[in-house]
């Protein structure tokens, strides 16, 4: 998906726990019918492992009028997760790829050098109210990936483990948790775990990852006594033993993290890199129209933004 001009997420208020390194609120923006929270990047956080970009789809019920249309638009130094709750996606590519996501699947599409792609809604769910709620997220490639041949994967649900015992429900989605391995392959150290807490029920989330976060997608959760609502995104603080409780409503929630990169990112529209001059190099083959085009999806383009 494509970045969008959104403002900085804004840091929360002081709090008792003190395991908590940062503590964001998301800003909203307008996407394509329905309002998307941005949680990455912001001024006080740029990463969580290799997560540099964290978006919060819905949400929202598309009307028999609208529809969702990213238009084709590039990418460079990153892989996109992207793993919908509801609703469903059209992915197209210029590697060829067509490929419909739907709730619990996961479409992994890695840049390296450069790819161009769309989001849209299926032709047969126009015209019809669409329920639409998702997570869009970016990993960082390490240096020596940065410049890899692009590729596309999709990984069905049933693929992926499932958790299901002592209150807690959900799956792995990436990277291995609590004795699980997800199937999907990254290029680092990378933890991504969808899984709901029934009301009371406590869950240790073990510091095996250098770095650690959760997003609060409903409900409320309660760590050393402080309660986090839906739509917050709470960073960890290394090495420290972490106890989720969920409330009296129950949680849902979004565990990720991984290896922390081993040099800076920058982060340009939709262009990630270890350098600036590589980024300015793509914004100008984005410009000039040096990048592959979409098959079945020409007519149309994200320009590059202006400054």
């Amino acid at each position: 998906m494509s970045f969008f001009p959104g403002k900085d997420p804004r840091p929360g208020d002081a709090f008792a726990c003190d395991a908590i390194e940062n503590l964001i609120f998301p800003r909203t923006s307008d996407l394509g019918g329905f309002q998307v929270r941005r949680a990455l990047p912001t001024r006080e956080r740029r990463l969580v492992g290799p997560f540099i970009f964290f978006d919060r789809m819905g949400p929202a019920i598309l009307k028999p009028n609208e529809a969702l249309d990213v238009r084709p638009h590039p990418h460079i130094g990153l892989s996109t997760v992207t793993y919908l709750f509801d609703g469903e996606i059209r992915h197209l590519d210029s590697l060829g790829t067509e490929k419909v996501i739907r709730p619990g699947d996961i479409n992994l599409m890695t840049a390296g050098r450069g790819i161009v792609h769309s989001e849209r809604t299926p032709d047969n769910l126009r015209g019809h109210p669409l329920l639409m709620s998702g997570l869009q997220t970016w990993l960082a490639l390490p240096d020596d990936k940065e410049e890899i041949d692009p590729s596309f994967t999709h990984t069905e649900k049933t693929d992926m483990p499932v958790i299901d015992e002592r209150g807690m429900r959900g799956r792995v989605v990436i990277g291995g948790f609590e004795g699980m391995k997800s199937p999907v392959k990254v290029f680092s150290d990378t933890l991504y775990v969808d899984i709901s807490l029934e009301p009371g029920v406590k869950f240790p989330f073990a510091a095996g990852h250098e770095e650690r976060a959760a997003y609060v997608l409903s409900g409320e959760v309660v760590i050393s006594g402080d309660t986090f609502a839906a739509d917050q995104l709470l960073v960890f603080r290394p090495g420290d033993q972490i106890t989720l409780e969920a409330g009296s409503q129950g949680c849902h929630l979004m565990l990720f993290g991984g290896a922390a990169l081993n040099s800076k990112r920058y982060i340009w529209w939709n262009f990630v890199s270890s350098s600036k001059e590589r980024i300015e190099k793509a914004k100008e083959e984005w410009r000039t129209g040096k990048f592959d085009i979409v098959p079945g999806d020409e007519e149309e383009f994200i320009p590059l933004p202006e400054g």
